[in-house]
């Protein structure tokens, strides 16, 4: 194999395109989607007046219920000072609080208001024209498929981070 011929080949790896056999093709996939999504998704909640990371926070809030913030962090994927950083913001929007943990000083929960919970169900209603437009190109079946694939390849590498 000549050094030409060697280079078009691994450059041609890592592409995204079916049957990409290099290691990092399904990264790089998984990057552009969600570049794709959360385009998508920023642009229904521009309106509501958050960000994205405002929402993943509240997303964590309306399922788990007060939550202190080292956990938030852990579950959006944020560090400690983002995660400070997304909080500061929703407590001023009216949107959380932080309560104190009883039995622990240092220690707050976060909780969302009643306000963060309508502002949480206006996000979905927004939210819908544009997840159907997301998943357009998806057949019959294939967005929750595509939704269980992802949740099980990212519950797989949960404790791996």
């Amino acid at each position: 194999m000549t050094a030409d011929a060697s280079r078009r080949s691994t450059a041609s790896r890592a592409t995204g395109r079916p049957g990409d056999a290099s290691p990092f093709a399904l990264g790089l996939l998984l990057r552009r989607a969600h570049w794709h999504a959360a385009a998508v998704m920023t642009e229904a909640l521009r309106p509501l007046g958050i960000e994205l990371r405002h929402f993943a926070v509240l997303i964590v809030l309306v399922d788990r219920g007060p939550t202190v913030q080292r956990d938030l962090a852990v579950a959006t994927g944020s560090d400690k000072a983002g995660i400070m950083r997304v909080v500061d913001d929703l407590e001023r929007k009216g949107l959380a609080v932080r309560k104190a943990v009883p039995g622990d000083r240092r220690v707050r929960a976060v909780e969302i208001t009643p306000q963060g919970v309508e502002l949480f169900d206006a996000a979905h209603v927004a939210a819908q024209p544009l997840a159907e437009r997301l998943a357009a190109g998806l057949g019959p079946g294939e967005s929750e498929q595509l939704a269980d694939l992802l949740t099980r390849f990212a519950d797989a590498g949960a404790g791996e981070a």
